[in-house]
């Protein structure tokens, strides 16, 4: 099977495209892959790294407040499109997905009009215009929310969950004592997304410097750019605090509570592992789709909610504190978390690849 993959911008779309190729390769050994991203964000550094074959193309998205910047970025789209047609003639896939990030607009418009097959999978619970916008082009279209389907042709969806979510069910528990934490004592995870949050990361910094954690402690991952400065600080020896770690998905199979973003992938890891939440979903994204994400789940007592503009130690401690405790709060969050799990997400869309391409 010869596939193009497309997806950019966040961990919350590489990953899962990345869960897709993964798939394919376990049924199918003998395939071939290319992958297209952008110029200039994660996937760049991410994916040639996993040997896989990465061509970059410079797209911008656009701009609501920088008006005059979205001619640079009409620009980049026209030329894009020359690029992709050329790749896409001289690789010929069997097919096409998009998984996410601008950067698949052209790749998707572009495969379609040449008549490769195509597919698109929605991430979010409320479909992106994007998306929205590229159904017309697809083949297929699977998505990871119930919520979504509504957004498309109903001849064309597939429900299929996110496929992130195999992979966490799959991956090895990492022992917490490795990183120095107690075995006898609870943790609490404290990351916001791929790329980290300034905004979240200065409440914490105030939350944490006076916190001393007695019968819990504390993992914090800023993010890459935050780490140096939160560094410079001095923290109880029951709160840790790191860059970022590769490890993640499997620390999370020992974590007691997880507070973090509503990015869909993120929400994928804690409906498969089952993992009590904190959600603190950032108000910065489009169509403010991971406040709608979270609702899927706070609807459903399957998680805790505290907005970013009310993220405080009067609001964040006692709800932590109170969780942790709280064993039957915690057993209700599982079970409720259950009711939106799809086992097997990365075999439902090899199967939708499959008759697609007959």
């Amino acid at each position: 099977m010869k596939v193009v993959i497309s997806a950019g911008g966040t961990g919350g779309h590489i990953y899962p495209a990345l869960a897709i190729l993964d798939k394919i390769k376990e049924k199918y050994p003998e395939s071939e892959f290319l992958y297209i991203g952008t110029h200039n964000r994660m996937e760049k550094d991410i994916v040639p790294k996993k040997g896989i074959p990465f061509e970059s193309i410079e797209i911008y998205g656009i701009q609501k407040k920088h008006i005059l910047r979205n001619f640079k970025t009409l620009t980049c789209f026209i030329k894009s499109q020359k690029k992709i047609k050329k790749l896409l003639k001289e690789f010929n896939p069997d097919i096409v997905i998009g998984v996410g990030g601008y950067v698949t607009g052209p790749v998707i418009k572009v495969a379609h009009s040449l008549g490769y097959k195509t597919i698109i999978h929605e991430q979010n619970s409320i479909a992106g215009k994007a998306n929205i916008y590229l159904g017309k082009f697809a083949d297929k279209i699977c998505v990871s929310f119930e919520s979504s389907k509504k957004y498309f042709d109903e001849k064309k969806v597939v429900f299929t969950g996110n496929p992130v979510s195999e992979v966490a069910i799959k991956a090895k528990p990492l022992d917490k004592t490795t990183l120095g934490f107690d075995k006898n004592k609870k943790l609490v995870v404290f990351v916001m997304g791929s790329l980290g949050s300034n905004r979240v990361n200065d409440s914490l910094l105030e939350i944490f410097k006076n916190l001393q954690p007695k019968d819990y402690e504390i993992l914090w991952i800023t993010g890459n750019n935050y780490y140096e400065e939160v560094n410079k600080h001095k923290f109880s020896k029951s709160i840790k605090v790191l860059p970022y770690l590769d490890d993640m998905v499997r620390l999370l199979k020992n974590t007691d509570l997880l507070v973090t973003r509503a990015g869909a992938s993120t929400l994928s890891e804690i409906i498969s592992l089952k993992i009590p939440s904190i959600l603190v979903p950032s108000p910065y994204v489009a169509n403010n789709h991971q406040y709608k994400n979270a609702l899927d789940l706070i609807s459903k007592e399957a998680a805790l909610l505290v907005e970013e503009k009310n993220l405080n130690e009067e609001n964040l401690i006692p709800l932590i504190e109170n969780t942790l405790k709280d064993t039957t709060k915690q057993e209700k969050m599982k079970e409720q978390l259950k009711t939106f799990q799809v086992p097997n997400s990365s075999e439902a869309i090899l199967k939708v690849i499959q008759e697609v391409i007959k």
